[in-house]
């Protein structure tokens, strides 16, 4: 438990602005920026305090780690995960110690930032993707967010239901190691509780989508003498190509642990039916004779669900929660970040007193459609991975020419096809919000983007382009805690939107880019501004001739032109 203890009301009910459901990095993440915008938070967690979570994720996304910035881990947990010098490359062979096919290079932590020679080197970011196990990543974030002064994290408590009205959520805490009942009155409730999550139950909400697209049956084990059969240079990811069994292997601690998935054939309904042994030894390249021990294991059903609401009234879902899909490209995990941090300014903003219920609108309308749309990509790429391993030739082991072809073919369709998920740079940066009830639209359509590529935009709903400011900060280092308007021409009158926002009390920080010589071009407006969480809200030449308007649809009082309906959840009681 953190050393905070929740206030208390006048009937002695403990009390708080949010309360969390699950310290996963999705619960943690949001109560870590909730915190830093002096939004008080409860957490109510089923394990014990630094309980290890399970071996899961094993990448941050870029888009992850430009927040985790400004929330000041990011330096902390480039420290961890694989030593230095350990590749981040993903290898294509023919079995874990066997012939390689292809390679995607990804720098190691020594090189992150000088290597200019890979797929995603190039990207526009102060803050390149991560390699690092989630059994590395949580504990940092927990450690972080614990000693927050606005957090009190309750470890091996349960919440067993809630109840809403219109000013709050009172919820029924159950202690699991002495059976103590609490209620806690909170204003808001987030649900960051996984896949069973009770809080979307509780909801009404329903997960929509495929309910079995892959099974995998996954072993962590510890392999001393691994590291040494592998030829050539070491990876972080390895996947196995041969008629066999293929699978992927992952490089957890750079020594002697590994995660080994066996993906299962379409045939393979039952996990049980399937030899877990022979399938590592097949994936490792080895014999019989080999040592491993398995640490633990656990299988899962990959699929594509997506739940049909994220909210009801003053409780809300986020990450697994609200959405799961077969783990590609590492977005399962991410996603649900990128849900924390679309809320908790959302949340926050209304704790602080300036924003309309109905700004909470556009959490559900933001980010509902593009954990769809990612759900899908996600489920495409499998689908044709699927493909990919019922199409291994017999002879791709062969050491004749028919051989190394067969080879040469398979490793370039490979890194083709993998590239886009292992250096996704349409899913960090090219994703945007359309039909958002708190963007102001301007008749420009966003740029399309693919999983891997996407077109740099400052149209409303789109990441704000990054680009280094002169002293040496990030542009998103300069954002501050609410909207932020970027001056790009010199001499631009902005006074009357800066009088409108005092006047409604919404936080606006002012930032001059017109000599910023590294402004990249799409910065052709005048005035552009963004939220903190980088997107784009609002941009143009001139401030509106009813600058009280534009700030009215800010904070979540105006109607946009679509003449949408309003939201069920519109009104909070």
């Amino acid at each position: 438990m953190s050393p905070s203890s929740p206030l208390t009301d006048t009937t002695g009910v403990p009390t708080t602005d949010v309360l969390i459901v699950g310290a996963g990095p999705v619960g943690l993440t949001l109560a870590m920026d909730l915190a830093g915008r002096g939004v008080r938070v409860t957490i109510a967690e089923l394990r014990a305090y630094k309980e290890p979570p399970s071996v899961k994720c094993n990448h941050v996304a870029s888009r992850t780690m430009e927040r985790f910035r400004q929330l000041g881990v990011a330096n902390r947990l480039r420290q961890a995960g694989l030593p230095d010098e350990h590749p981040n490359d993903v290898v294509f062979r023919t079995a874990m110690t066997g012939i390689e096919l292809t390679r995607i290079p990804i720098p190691n932590r020594l090189e992150r930032f000088v290597d200019n020679g890979g797929p995603d080197t190039w990207w526009p970011t102060a803050e390149p993707p991560h390699r690092i196990n989630q059994i590395y990543l949580e504990p940092i974030l927990l450690e972080h967010a614990a000693a927050l002064p606005n957090v009190t994290l309750l470890n091996r408590t349960r919440v067993d239901g809630f109840e809403q009205d219109a000013d709050g959520v009172t919820a029924t805490l159950v202690g699991l190691d002495g059976g103590a009942t609490r209620r806690v009155r909170a204003r808001f409730l987030v649900g960051c509780d996984g896949g069973a999550s009770g809080v979307r139950k509780a909801i009404g909400a329903r997960f929509e989508g495929t309910a079995v697209i892959q099974r995998v049956q996954s072993t962590y084990i510890r392999a001393k003498d691994l590291l040494g059969r592998l030829p050539g240079k070491p990876a972080w990811c390895y996947y196995s190509v041969n008629p066999r069994r293929c699978g992927t292997a992952f490089a957890i601690d750079g020594r002697e642990t590994w995660l080994v998935h066996n993906h299962l054939n379409p045939h393979e309904t039952e996990f049980d039916s399937v030899d877990r042994d022979q399938s590592i030894r097949h994936i490792l390249g080895v014999g019989d004779d080999f040592q491993y021990e398995v640490i633990s294991k656990e299988d899962w059903v990959g699929r594509r669900l997506v739940a049909d609401r994220f909210r009801d009234r003053r409780a809300f879902i986020a990450g697994d929660a609200a959405h799961l899909w077969v783990p590609y490209a590492g977005y399962g995990m991410n996603a649900g970040i990128a849900d924390a941090l679309n809320l908790s300014w959302l949340l926050a903003a209304q704790v602080q007193g300036w924003a309309d219920p109905s700004m909470l609108d556009a959490y559900e309308a933001e980010r509902q459609p593009i954990t769809e749309q990612v759900s899908r990509f996600a489920m495409d790429h499998a689908q044709k991975m699927i493909k990919a391993r019922s199409a291994v030739p017999p002879n791709i082991e062969a050491a004749d020419a028919a051989g190394a072809a067969a080879r040469a073919l398979i490793g370039d369709e490979a890194y083709q096809l993998n590239v886009q998920q292992f250096c996704c740079a349409g899913l960090n940066y090219g994703y945007y919000y359309s039909g958002s009830p708190i963007i102001a639209a301007d008749g420009e359509a966003a740029p399309a983007y693919t999983m891997g590529d996407f077109t740099p935009s400052t149209v409303p709903g789109c990441r704000a382009p990054h680009f280094w400011l002169a002293d040496g900060r990030s542009l998103y280092d300069a954002f501050g805690a609410g909207y932020t308007l970027l001056l790009t021409q010199a001499g631009t009158e902005a006074q009357p939107l800066l009088d409108a926002a005092a006047e409604a009390g919404v936080p606006l920080t002012v930032l001059d880019v017109s000599r910023e010589a590294q402004r990249p071009p799409e910065y052709r407006h005048a005035l552009l501004l963004c939220r903190p969480d980088q997107h784009v809200v609002w941009r143009g030449d001139t401030v509106p001739a009813d600058a009280r308007a534009l700030v009215a649809l800010l904070r979540g009082a105006a109607r946009t032109d679509t003449g949408a309906a309003p939201h069920p959840s519109a009104a909070l009681a």
